[in-house]
C-alpha cells in the first residue's frame, strides 16, 4: 500500500459543494484541485443526494427510504433508493467527463461516504430504533457498505484512471460516544457506544477499505474536538478535521495531534472558511497559525508538505459559487505554501 499516494503539497475538498450541476461540479474540482481531485456531492439536489442518502445507496442487498423522521430500512428498493442510486450514476457520468477534459488522469482521486456509526446513528430500524441499537443489524450494515464500496471503487478507477482514496465521514460519531442521540420516543438517549466498541467496528471498516482500494484511508470529523487518537487506533492513516476549531485547544489535544503526526498519520487540515466571510481573506493569515503548531511541537517545517494536506474547513454546500472556487484556489496555494514556504513566513 502507498502510505501517501498524494503528491506533496497537494490540497483537496472534504466534499460537499454547493449547487446541482453535477457536470459544472466536476470540472471545478478537477480544474482548482487537479493533484488530488474528490468526487463531488451535491446536496442541495434534495433526497439521496446528501451523504446518508449517497452512502445509502451503495448498499449489497439492502435498501432505505425516507420516512418523515429520516431515512429507514424498506422492505425492498424503492423510489427513494432509486433516485439515490440515480443521483451517484449522474456523478460519475460527469466525473468520467471531466477527467476526459482534464487530459491526463489526476495522481490520485478522493470518493467520500458516511463511516459506519454515522451511517447507523442515522438510518432507522423499520420499528423506528437507530440501526446502532441492534448489534446484528449493525454487522449486516457494515458488511454491506464494504460489498457495496468494492464495485463502487472498481467503477471509479475505470472512469478516472487513478487509485481510489476512500474518505469516511463521522460527523457523528462523538455523539454515539457521548451517548448523546435521542431515541425514537424523543424522551431519552441511546446508550454510549464504549471508545473500544467504536474502535473496533471502525478497524474493520477501514481495513476491508485498505483491502479494497490498495490505498491509505481518511476519516473526516467536524466536531470541536475530533476523537483523534481513537481513529489513529482504529488504523486511519489520514485524519480530516476543522483545524479553525483548534484556538484555545487543550495541552492534551495539541498532543494528540502531535502524536499523530510522529506516527506518520497525514493530517487533512480544515483551513479556509466554508462561507466568504465577507473580508479579505489572505494566504498568509490561513497557513501561518500551522507554522506555528509544527513550531510549537517541535517539528521541522518541512513536516508540513508531507503530512499535512490543507482542505476547506468542512464541506462547502453552504457557500456562494464564488467562494467555493476561492475556497478551493486557498486551499491548493496553501499546500504549494507548505512545500515552498515564502520567505519570512
Amino acid at each position: 500500500m502507498n502510505e501517501r499516494p498524494w503528491p506533496l503539497g497537494a490540497a483537496t475538498a472534504i466534499g460537499s459543494l454547493p449547487g446541482t450541476d453535477p457536470v459544472e461540479a466536476a470540472s471545478i474540482v478537477f480544474g482548482e484541485l487537479p493533484e488530488f481531485p474528490c468526487l463531488p456531492e451535491l446536496p442541495a439536489r434534495g433526497v439521496g443526494a446528501d451523504l446518508i442518502g449517497r452512502t445509502a445507496a451503495l448498499l449489497v442487498d439492502l435498501a432505505v427510504e425516507v420516512v418523515p423522521s429520516g431515512y429507514r430500512v424498506a422492505a425492498r428498493p424503492g423510489h427513494d433508493h432509486r433516485r439515490a442510486v440515480d443521483l451517484m450514476s449522474w456523478d460519475l457520468d460527469a466525473v468520467q467527463e471531466a477527467r476526459e477534459k482534464a487530459g491526463a488522469a489526476p495522481p490520485v482521486f478522493k470518493a467520500q461516504v458516511a463511516g459506519p456509526w454515522t451511517l447507523a446513528a442515522n438510518v432507522e430500524l423499520q420499528r423506528g430504533h437507530r440501526i446502532l441499537t441492534d448489534r446484528g443489524a449493525l454487522r449486516d450494515f457494515t458488511s454491506s457498505l464494504l460489498d457495496g464500496l468494492a464495485g463502487h471503487v472498481a467503477e471509479l478507477k475505470s472512469r478516472v484512471g487513478a487509485p481510489v482514496v476512500l474518505q469516511f465521514d463521522e460527523p457523528s460519531l462523538p455523539a454515539v460516544l457521548a451517548g448523546d442521540l435521542p431515541t425514537a420516543s424523543g424522551y431519552g438517549t441511546v446508550s454510549a457506544v464504549p471508545a473500544p466498541e467504536a474502535r473496533e467496528l471502525l478497524s474493520t471498516v477501514i481495513a476491508g477499505a485498505e483491502r479494497i482500494t490498495g490505498q491509505p484511508v481518511a476519516v473526516h470529523c467536524c466536531a470541536e474536538k475530533p476523537p483523534i487518537s481513537l481513529l489513529r487506533a482504529a488504523g486511519a492513516k489520514a485524519i480530516a478535521f476543522d483545524f479553525t476549531l483548534l484556538k484555545g485547544a487543550s495541552p492534551a489535544q495539541l498532543d494528540e495531534i502531535g502524536e499523530a503526526l510522529d506516527s506518520g498519520t497525514t493530517l487533512m487540515l480544515g483551513l479556509v472558511p466554508t462561507a466568504d466571510p465577507g473580508v479579505p481573506v489572505a494566504l498568509r493569515d490561513l497557513v501561518t497559525p500551522v507554522f506555528k503548531l509544527v513550531d510549537r511541537l517541535g517539528f521541522r517545517r518541512e513536516i508540513l508538505a508531507e503530512r499535512v494536506v490543507p482542505t476547506p474547513a468542512c464541506g462547502l454546500a453552504g457557500a456562494t459559487p464564488e467562494w467555493m472556487r476561492r475556497a478551493l484556489t486557498l486551499s491548493r496555494e496553501a499546500g504549494k505554501a507548505f512545500l515552498e514556504p515564502p520567505e519570512g513566513w
